[in-house]
């Protein structure tokens, strides 16, 4: 599998894993089959180098169960988000000011057992907080020792400007599959927000990388993916590694068989005429 240097220093294969899954519905509280997903992050220690999860998954959850199950981390880095609540009712609610944000990275430590997070991405822009304010307060954190790598989420080019004059970003996580280009959309100056960290080595992470299995609408994907005797899913994250070199997609599961099955897809090379199709 290709690789990608986070931060230009850490090393990880271009496909991760994704621990949104390893929660309760909804994204709330614990899973059902809470070994099975400890089962499923050792499986993805051995497999990927990059597991990224969230505070607000669970809320909690996600974070402490990939702790107790993986700490201490010798060959995967670990990426987390802070900024973004998750209410009990499925509200996403933005929290960009900097007491939050530092209680919150606080606790992430406490629950990832380190007392550095390799990746620490800002989950959401908050309108009610300035934006500066908020990645000033990460650039604080970063040389405090806290954080290794700074990353930005949800984020058009203006605002990639803006958090990259205030600290280096690593990584962008934005919407971005096979069937949902949101990322493409061209911004106000022209430009896109992949092209952006294609230019700057920023490493572009896709959240839904999969379109959460929704590909019906993708033409030619079923023909692609009987060529390859691959799933359309597969075929999906095939896509992604082939669209850039920065790109890092990180599909989530809670199924052993289906993490064994979206590690495969790095294995299927796509011609050119078939990239060109699903673009």
């Amino acid at each position: 599998m290709d690789t990608f240097d986070i931060g230009g220093e850490l090393t990880v294969r271009r496909l991760g894993f994704g621990a949104m899954r390893i929660t309760g519905e909804d994204i709330i509280g614990e899973h059902d089959d809470v070994e099975q997903c400890r089962e499923v992050l050792r499986e993805a220690a051995d497999r990927v180098d990059l597991i990224d999860t969230a505070d607000s998954y669970g809320p909690g959850v996600s974070e402490r169960l990939i702790g107790e199950t993986l700490a201490p981390y010798d060959d995967v880095v670990v990426a987390t988000k802070g900024g973004l609540l998750r209410s009990p009712d499925g509200e996403w609610i933005p929290r960009g000011d900097p007491e939050y944000l530092r209680n919150a990275l606080l606790c992430s430590l406490d629950r990832l057992r380190v007392d550095t997070i390799d990746l620490y991405q800002h989950h959401r822009p908050d309108p009610d907080v300035d934006y500066e304010e908020t990645i000033t307060t990460l650039a604080e954190l970063k040389d405090d020792g806290f954080i290794d790598h700074v990353g930005v989420s949800n984020v058009s080019v203006e605002q990639l400007e803006t958090a990259r004059d205030h600290v280096e970003v690593a990584t962008v996580q934005n919407h971005y599959n096979v069937e949902t280009r949101d990322t493409d959309r061209v911004d106000g100056d022209g430009r896109r927000v992949l092209e952006a960290c294609e230019a700057n080595d920023i490493g572009f992470i896709p959240y839904f990388p999969l379109a959460a299995g929704d590909l019906d609408s993708v033409e030619g994907i079923d023909e692609i993916a009987d060529a390859h005797d691959a799933t359309k899913q597969q075929i999906a994250l095939a896509w992604l590694l082939e669209r850039s070199p920065v790109m890092l997609p990180i599909p989530g599961t809670s199924s052993v068989e289906h993490l064994k099955e979206n590690v495969a897809a790095a294995d299927i090379d796509l011609t050119d005429e078939e990239v060109a199709r699903l673009t």
